[in-house]
């Protein structure tokens, strides 16, 4: 109980300071798997035990902290790989403060302790906070914990650090570090950084320069750049580090410590860190740690051939709204270029960019003003850009010797075409929201340009974007007056026509923003796939609960799983993280008091699910390969009025017609529905009908709701939802099975809803419908309308199999692209056909010149809407 006495009589017995109650502690403890931390008063985990207190900073023992997946983290690669016995793993979590708000060490120069000195970095998750896993020896991790306390920490580039806690690696992220580290041997490396505009850098263990994949903090700062805290405390995190077991805290090995614990008085129940007094520090006292010289080469998942900080300033100008509006607007398409796991995007403000040591801390500058750049700052680029900095200029006056950006009124906020150069010297054609400046020779010598040029589609190609290289370090930069940051929504296009346009080319709109950020050294390659989460059985109607789970009752084996040809699914009452997902093996939580979802609201979809059969059993999951697999195992043996339907959030491996991929990120609606229909029934004698229904049951899913019916929602044959005949925005995969006299569906939906980029979504159709007509709808939400789909769906059949087809077509014609529609059969030179409608089987009925009327089947065709072709599908 009076565990911090006990530490007060060890500082008390020792007499050497914290330093060595912090170790003796440390080494007492760590065999009972409890987790130290050292962190700010305010920010002491619940439950801990405050051993120690020192000027607002605590050092607590508390429960256990582990980490056991290390997807989200990029390793710092080090072979071998060996976690030996008396190291210790820990989380270090920091943030990047800039200006007057960058505090500097509060000791003496000989008593500062750098991070990197101590410790072995092993993984790092850029972000705020930024954390970063490293083992230490014991007395490292005793001396790191002791200078943070004593406000003497140095980490590096600007990160202050937050907290220290020690964590246990499991077997399993151990071995992924393992894994990759034998994948590349380690090699020695002595880091030669250039001087930078501020004067020459210190040599810092952790700064290394690769050839591939390198990821790291970069440079040390200069003396007095890091060091004390600056701003708030770092809430506990829950990114990767989880609570597993509590440990009951005890000196079992120290009879002297039971007895004097024994001999205090009772009254006494805890004491508190008010209670703990300040200790003197001894310096005589001080844990001698290892610096290392020299530091290994580490290879990581992500591209950094600087071995500067993964840092991408945003300079706007001054703090005005319009600014900060502008701020947004580029965070928001650089996020979505590149992995924001991999690097972080900063806010550079006017002062700091003026006063702050920014130039040896990041990797790129972005200068997205419309402001004229102070004088004394446009040096500061230049010095930056000679010390082979890069720029990258949107939409601002920013420029280099031989440039001068002149100003064309005609143009601006207009759309125009553009013509890009690419490095491979291939060109890419879009519709770009032009600045209303263009670049022409100017004052100076000229410089040589590199390969990204772009220029308009006019009779004077006007100059747009150009590549500058500068100076004879690598320095270089991309300057560009088109608006590649602004979405085809932002408020400045006025048009309808304008928003098509941008929207038909905003794909190639991130291509090109991509090819020049690649050019400037980083990565765009694809973010990391999320990893699998188990499923969870949800049902929406009370009266089916208990039916439901006594079927499973019969159906699972003794372990509870229900196996297929293509996975097994195991139910189990609650989920830990011990239970392995893979794409063959799924946990289904059958528990519904724990299920929760930020993507997902189960009472909206309960409450809009108006069905008799539909929809009534969920499977969710959060994250899946894709949703046609999960009712493999269930399509053929459950209860056809249990309605099953299987819902994600994102799927890694989506499904399209053929050998087509569905790309189906986060704000997708996705969903597999199992529909039964009798063989002898109106629908069962005409089955491909079943994709119309489906398509045609969004669309009226959507302009069906009360203000909604202008939103230009349309259905394309023979399986595609379309806004307008411009852009696909979802579609419809359907696999039947004939077994006996009834027909088992499945029926894999997926549309966008709000997922702008980088084509287009339902929520842009209603944005933009506001914006022209002064209309206040409101954005619509997946589960919402998967719902609505599901249910309209249901009337549909009903409707077809009373009425026959003549019972839907009305509807269906009212919304379909193709009416009177002239196309071409094959190929450009193709025969020339009118499209009539649909037959009674569901295909398509073309017009001949020679007057006949002949069929075309979806499935050997597609509908091709650039060309207005109908052609073969590729084998």
């Amino acid at each position: 109980m009076l565990i911090t006495l006990c530490y007060l009589y060890l500082w008390a017995r020792w007499g050497h300071g914290p330093a060595a109650l912090v170790r003796t502690t440390v080494q007492q403890l760590r065999a009972s798997r409890c987790s130290f931390t050292f962190c700010r008063a305010t920010a002491q985990p619940r439950g801990a035990r405050v051993c120690l207190s020192r000027g607002g900073r605590v050092f607590c023992v508390g429960e256990s902290q582990s980490i056991d997946d290390l997807n989200k983290w990029a390793l710092f690669l080090v072979s071998p790989f060996i976690l030996e016995a008396e190291h210790i793993a820990f989380v270090t979590e920091s943030i990047w403060v800039q200006g007057d708000t960058l505090q500097r060490p509060s000791s003496s120069s000989e008593t500062i302790v750098k991070w990197s000195d101590c410790c072995l970095p092993l993984a790092c998750r850029p972000g705020d906070p930024y954390q970063l896993i490293a083992r230490a020896s014991v007395d490292d991790f005793s001396k790191l914990g002791v200078a943070f306390l004593e406000d003497r920490l140095q980490v590096a580039n600007g990160l202050i650090p937050q907290k220290i806690v020690s964590v246990h690696l499991h077997d399993s992220a151990l071995k992924e570090l393992k894994d990759q580290a034998s994948d590349t041997p380690a090699q020695l490396l002595e880091p030669q950084p250039e001087p930078s505009v501020e004067g020459k850098p210190e040599l810092e263990a952790m700064e290394h320069v690769g050839r591939e994949d390198h990821q790291v903090l970069g440079s040390a700062p200069t003396p007095g750049q890091g060091g004390a805290p600056g701003g708030e405390p770092a809430g506990e995190s829950d990114r990767g580090v989880g609570s597993v077991e509590h440990c009951h805290l005890h000196l079992s090995s120290c009879h002297e410590c039971l007895e004097l614990e024994n001999s205090t008085i009772e009254s006494v129940k805890f004491a508190s860190a008010e209670d703990i007094p300040d200790l003197p520090y001894d310096y005589s006292s001080g844990l001698e740690g290892i610096a290392h010289d020299l530091c290994p080469k580490r290879e990581q998942r992500r591209v950094n051939l600087t071995g500067k900080a993964p840092n991408i300033l945003l300079y706007v100008g001054s703090d005005s709204q319009d600014a900060l509006d502008r701020l947004q607007q580029v965070q928001s398409a650089l996020a979505d270029c590149v992995d924001t796991n991999c690097y972080t995007l900063y806010h550079l403000p006017l002062e700091s960019a003026l006063r702050d040591p920014w130039p040896d801390n990041c990797l790129l500058v972005v200068i997205a003003t419309r402001e004229s750049i102070p004088e004394d700052l446009s040096r500061r680029f230049m010095a930056y850009l000679s010390q082979g900095g890069k720029v990258l200029g949107l939409s601002s006056p920013f420029t280099l010797a031989g440039f001068q950006v002149t100003r064309k009124a005609a143009l601006q906020d207009t759309v125009q075409s553009l013509v890009f150069c690419k490095a491979d010297w291939s060109q890419v054609r879009l519709s770009v929201l032009s600045s209303g400046c263009v670049y022409e020779g100017g004052p100076g010598e000229p410089l040589s340009l590199g390969k990204l040029q772009g220029h308009l589609d006019n009779k004077d190609e006007d100059r747009l974007i150009v590549q500058v290289p500068f100076g004879t370090r690598g320095g270089e930069a991309v300057l560009c007056q088109v608006h590649l940051e602004l979405p085809p929504s932002s408020p400045v296009v006025q048009t309808q026509e304008d928003f098509n346009l941008l929207k038909s080319s905003n794909f190639r709109r991130y291509e090109v923003l991509k090819e020049i950020l690649t050019t400037l050294g980083l990565s765009c390659d694809a973010k990391h796939v999320p990893a699998l989460t188990p499923l969870y059985l949800l049902s929406a109607a009370e009266e089916i609960r208990d039916p439901l789970m006594q079927w499973l009752g019969k159906h699972v084996d003794a372990e509870g799983v229900i196996k297929s040809s293509k996975l097994s699914l195991k139910f189990v009452s609650s989920y830990t993280s011990e239970i392995e997902v893979t794409p063959s093996a799924i946990p289904v939580v059958t528990d519904i008091e724990t299920f929760s979802s930020e993507n997902f609201n189960f009472e909206i979809y309960q409450q809009n699910l108006q069905t008799k059969k539909l929809g009534k059993v969920i499977l969710f999951a959060e994250v899946t390969t894709t949703t046609m697999s999960l009712l493999d195992g269930l399509m053929f043996e459950m209860p056809q009025e249990m309605g099953l339907i299987a819902i994600a959030v994102h799927q890694t491996q989506g499904k399209g017609r053929g050998r087509n991929a569905w790309l189906s990120p986060v704000g997708c609606a996705l969903s597999t529905l199992l529909v039964s229909i009798p063989l002898r029934s109106q629908l069962g004698q005409r089955i491909p009908f079943v994709q119309h229904l489906m398509s045609l049951a969004v669309v009226e899913a959507v302009r069906s709701i009360p203000g909604y019916q202008d939103i230009n929602l349309r259905v394309k044959w023979p399986n595609d939802i379309y806004y307008s005949d411009l852009m696909k925005l979802g579609g419809v995969l359907v696999n039947s099975t004939l077994m006996g006299e009834t027909f088992h569906i499945l029926i894999g939906c997926g549309f966008n809803v709000t997922n702008s980029n980088p084509t287009i979504c339902i929520n842009d159709l209603i944005t933009e419908y506001n914006k022209q007509h002064g209309a206040e709808l409101k954005p619509l939400r997946a589960d919402y309308l998967i719902a609505r789909s599901v249910t309209v769906l249901e009337k549909l059949i009903d409707t077809f199999q009373d009425e026959g087809p003549n019972g839907v077509l009305p509807l269906y014609y009212k919304y379909w692209l193709h009416s009177a529609q002239q196309v071409r059969l094959g190929s450009a030179e193709g025969p020339k056909v009118w499209i009539v409608g649909l037959d009674d089987s569901g295909f398509l009925l073309v017009h001949q010149e020679n007057g006949e009327v002949v069929t075309v089947h979806p499935d050997g065709n597609s509908f091709d809407m650039l060309g207005n072709l109908i052609i073969p599908k590729q084998p």
